[in-house]
């Protein structure tokens, strides 16, 4: 029997944690006794891990890890790590703000055996201009770095059938900042199949988003040298081919 493995990364989230795992976690139960929801916290310093472990008690499906804190692409590697050790079939990727909602998630389960990976195209965001604006500015990048055209290539919102994931993961490299974007480009890149349907996507529901503008910039400079070295690998990998 099939099994999912829902995986978001968490960090000083205590104001929405508890709301999101109640969203979620009837997804997994729905699927089946093998599916699991699990929870990483990035070395928060709220009380986001606390509330994690108090809702495990009630939901034997919820399971809640902690590590040091190391960014958020690094805790989605963290994540899929996981969820593939535990022979996951499929992992969906989603983030703890609750900007996301749970009951879009149906038509891509639908649709899961069709493709490779199906992303949500959040193609009516609600999260602020500067967003919106360094989300362009990445599709950009990713069309000048790679020759990609990538719709939404950084959306939590993500399903992703195992086995493939499993074959193109250790090409993202260890602690990587934006872990979905580069995955997003090496399923393009090797013409992987990947669907996009678009979701609602909502202001942050609770607490502060720890991703300032500095930050942000630091980021890009330092994703722009990660993706000159991550070509030259995919493009030996074509020649290879």
């Amino acid at each position: 029997m099939e099994n999912l493995y829902i995986v978001i990364p968490a960090y000083n989230e205590q104001e929405t944690i508890q709301r999101v795992i109640e969203q979620w976690y009837p997804v997994v139960s729905q699927i089946g006794a093998d599916s699991r929801l699990v929870i990483v916290n990035d070395g928060s310093k709220d009380n986001t891990y606390e509330i994690m472990l108090e809702c495990t008690k009630s939901r034997p499906q919820l399971i809640a890890l902690s590590k040091e804190n190391s960014g958020h692409g690094a805790t989605l590697l963290y994540a899929y790590h996981y969820a593939l050790e535990h022979e996951a079939n499929y992992v969906f990727q989603t983030d703890s703000d609750g900007q996301t909602l749970a009951d879009e998630f149906w038509p891509f389960w639908e649709q899961r055996k069709e493709f490779d990976m199906i992303i949500g195209y959040r193609n009516q965001r609600k999260d602020g201009i500067s967003r919106i604006f360094v989300t362009r500015i990445l599709k950009l990048v990713i069309k000048i770095c790679f020759g990609e055209k990538i719709t939404d290539a950084n959306t939590p919102f993500r399903l992703m059938e195992g086995k493939i994931l499993k074959q193109n993961l250790y090409l993202v490299p260890e602690n990587f900042n934006l872990s979905n974007v580069i995955l997003s480009v090496i399923y393009a890149k090797k013409k992987l199949k990947v669907k996009y349907i678009p979701i609602t996507f909502r202001p942050r529901q609770g607490g502060v988003n720890s991703i300032n503008l500095k930050k942000i910039t630091r980021i890009g400079i330092q994703a722009v040298k990660d993706f000159k070295k991550i070509n030259k690998t995919l493009r030996k990998i074509e020649i290879d081919v």
